[in-house]
């Protein structure tokens, strides 16, 4: 069986079940939250670190240093949100995948005691 007649023959399968399979509506937004923090937070960090050449106090060089270090924080829950929005979508396509099995299965064992 070619891929796309699998591809074609889980869509029936789901299609058959009734079973809602678009994604969350938060979703797409907690990806595009993601992108945005991460890149909000690189932007941050050389922004900070530029700002830091230009100062001579060593007080003012550490407060930028923290700036920094709260954008990169940023950047890590952005790449966080994107993973899990990514990962959720994946795992939700799985868990369909093997409930449409088993219910192939289930519907195999029926018949199976029933021609007996």
């Amino acid at each position: 069986m070619l891929t796309e007649e699998r591809r074609q023959q889980f869509k029936d399968d789901v299609a058959g079940q009734r079973l809602k399979v678009d994604q969350s509506r938060f979703d797409g937004v907690q990806r595009v939250i993601g992108i945005v923090a991460m890149v909000v937070g690189v932007a941050g960090v050389f922004v900070a670190y530029n700002v830091s050449l230009a100062q001579d106090d060593m007080r003012d060089v550490g407060s930028l240093q923290t700036l920094a270090l709260g954008f990169v924080a940023v950047t890590v829950l952005g790449a966080a949100l994107y993973l899990a929005a990514a990962v959720t979508r994946v795992l939700r396509l799985w868990l369909l995948r093997q409930l449409v099995e088993q219910q192939a299965q289930a519907d195999r064992i029926a018949e199976a005691l029933e021609s007996r």
